[in-house]
């Protein structure tokens, strides 16, 4: 069997756990804390940069439709 024809055997939460396994042991148990605290500040970060984004997008747009 492949790779893809074991993955598409498997459920979601199968490749989860190994996911999760495998993260415990190139890690360490003691890291993980860190990156997830890691991981949603940068979530974070992204979605302030996403939602300035928009908002000077729909700036520019509101002073083009003026300017017509």
């Amino acid at each position: 069997m492949t790779l893809h024809n074991i993955l598409l055997a498997m459920g979601i939460n199968e490749i989860l756990v190994i996911v999760v396994l495998a993260a415990v042991v190139i890690f360490g148990a003691k890291k993980i804390p860190e990156l997830a605290k890691t991981f949603g500040k940068a979530k974070s970060e992204f979605e302030k940069g996403k939602i300035e984004g928009e908002k000077e997008l729909n700036d520019f747009k509101n002073k083009e439709k003026k300017l017509d």
